[in-house]
């Protein structure tokens, strides 16, 4: 399989400047070529996060989402020593009444700790602490908080408040909310799913897999690949102990309705961009009662399964990557050439070349075809990032690994051998619970032959999404259809030209919410919250005075 980034999910920053191009990586010379290998198993898909940013082939979400995810800071990341609360006694009630101690963690900004069950069907057993970074309304009287998920799964809200809150929330709702950012159980600051140290994640995302040299598809490679997952599982199960199976949405929407009570709003404000977004739908199921101001931006739709969210996200790429194409094709710097379709055979042929002959890095590390294909996704979930793809292109034929390594580097928070973050971990345990496990072989050869048809160029690299969880410890469960009766209004953002939750995502969860309505951008990208100034002033009048957008509104 190969690897690639998560999705519906995540963007986890949805909109962040497009950072520079290391020195290290300009002009360097051709890597050397490695002895050919067959594909290895895809080390995480685009689809889940699904957004953002699994381990399996599926194009997520979570996404979802180093360059969306992830922007360089306003307060920068700062790492306060925070004091627990008074520890609760054993009810859901003891819980929600906990006072956090807040502290001063950044440039007007503010964190805590508090506590949570591991099971919130025994409250009274083992408890596990959740991470917050709040930054208090700019004008000093806040008409209630806001919390902010940026999607994943696997993203650290906090991170995202703490260095991002600009590309979080518009100036507007800064003046008079408290955003608070939080990373959900399993992720971050919060009680962590751990799995691999460094050495460990390098072989998982980019070593020798026990799949190379057989034949995709098979009966042994798929059994290979299954071995492989269940590995990996079952070292987050030795690591990660009990909290492995208690990091579902379902657990996480019973920990943002115990922080709601613990700031004191009676009701759920709430802004989530992909993945987020799932959440807060399944929040407005559970507590309709409970629903204040909810954006959802990016959407998800509850009720697909992995393989439709594979298919979903492969097709949307590629259709993101064939529009990179046309605008990259009128441009007289443009790495390709030919008609689109002619470049975008280009671009198969980069790909099949290096699914057959990998090409090393200057740290000798491998460039695969999954490799090439998370540093591909990653660019297209913003507009603003496809310059990256220029570069890739040229260095990949010239040779080069290394701006190929550089972007899944990025994908996956890995800095000088180093992982950052525990998302890559956090994004396989969340989806393992989130999803149903089906290992039919017969099935997803079909499917496979399936996304090579609907996506020429990246879709014969995408199937096998289902193997991500195939041994993992704890199972999965069924997806269901929301709808959050009795709730007030839901806003619904979805992007016509969204690659990683197709539009049509945004439409259906509408259409199952009581009182969903959809808020429609025309254009490319990712999300679309502060990205286009109509969005962001229909956005900004529903959370600031409940005004909600006429039915059938769209922006350009």
């Amino acid at each position: 399989m190969n690897e690639v980034p998560g999705t519906p999910g995540m963007p986890e920053t949805p909109r962040p400047p497009v950072p520079p191009v290391p020195p290290e990586l300009q002009g360097m010379p051709p890597a050397e070529p490695a002895e050919p290998v067959k594909r290895a198993i895809l080390k995480r898909p685009v689809t889940i996060a699904i957004i953002s940013m699994v381990a399996v082939v599926a194009l997520a979400a979570f996404i979802i989402f180093p360059l969306i995810l992830t922007a360089q800071g306003d307060a920068g990341s700062t790492t306060v020593a925070t004091k627990l609360p008074e520890e609760p006694k054993g009810t859901a009630t003891d819980f929600e009444k906990q006072q956090p101690n807040w502290q001063s963690c950044g440039t007007g900004m503010q964190c805590a700790d508090v506590y949570a069950p591991l099971d919130w069907k025994d409250p009274s057993g083992e408890k596990i602490t959740l991470h917050m970074v709040k930054q208090p309304a700019k004008n000093g009287k806040p008409i209630g908080s806001l919390f902010v998920n940026p999607g994943g799964p696997g993203a650290s809200g906090a991170d995202f408040v703490l260095d991002s809150v600009n590309s979080a929330v518009e100036p507007a709702v800064q003046q008079q909310y408290d955003v608070i950012g939080w990373d959900p159980r399993g992720v971050g600051k919060s009680t962590p799913v751990t799995c691999l140290d460094a050495a460990g994640m390098d072989k998982y995302l980019f070593g020798v897999s026990p799949a190379d040299g057989l034949t995709e598809g098979s009966d042994e490679w798929i059994a290979a690949a299954e071995k492989e997952s269940a590995d990996f599982g079952a070292a987050c199960a030795k690591s990660s102990g009990a909290l492995l199976g208690h990091v579902s949405t379902a657990s996480t929407v019973q920990d943002l309705n115990m922080m709601r009570a613990i700031v004191g709003d009676p009701k759920l404000n709430y802004l989530g961009y992909s993945y987020g977004t799932y959440i807060g739908a399944r929040f407005a199921d559970a507590y309709p009662d409970k629903v204040g101001r909810l954006v959802l931006d990016g959407a998800m739709d509850p009720t697909t399964s992995l393989g439709e969210v594979v298919r979903e996200q492969t097709l949307g790429f590629e259709q993101a990557l064939r529009a990179y194409v046309t605008d990259c094709l009128k441009r007289s710097n443009c790495p390709l050439s030919g008609s689109v379709d002619e470049a975008m055979a280009s671009i198969g042929s980069l790909l099949d070349g290096v699914d057959a002959k990998p090409l090393k890095g200057s740290d000798g590390r491998m460039f695969t075809s999954g490799t090439m294909l998370t540093a591909i996704i990653t660019p297209l979930y913003s507009q603003s990032n496809w310059p990256y793809l220029d570069q890739l292109f040229t260095s990949v034929a010239d040779g080069n690994a290394d701006v190929g390594l550089s972007l899944a580097d990025f994908y996956y928070d890995r800095e000088n051998g180093k992982y950052t973050s525990n998302s890559t971990e956090a994004f396989s345990a969340i989806n393992c619970l989130d999803y149903p496990s089906d290992i039919d072989a017969d099935r997803m050869r079909k499917e496979a032959a399936e996304l090579a048809k609907i996506a020429p160029t990246i879709g014969r690299f995408q199937g096998y999404g289902d193997l991500g969880c195939a041994g993992w410890p704890y199972t999965g469960t069924e997806r269901t259809a929301v709808k959050a009766k009795g709730a007030d209004p839901i806003l619904v953002v979805g992007t016509t030209g969204d690659p990683a939750t197709p539009y049509r995502w945004a439409e259906s969860l509408t259409k199952q919410l009581d009182s969903g309505v959809l808020l429609t951008y025309e254009g490319e990208g990712h999300t679309a919250y502060g990205s286009n100034a109509c969005v962001n002033d229909a956005v900004d009048a529903y959370l600031l005075k409940g005004t909600v957008p006429p039915e059938g509104t769209r922006c350009k």
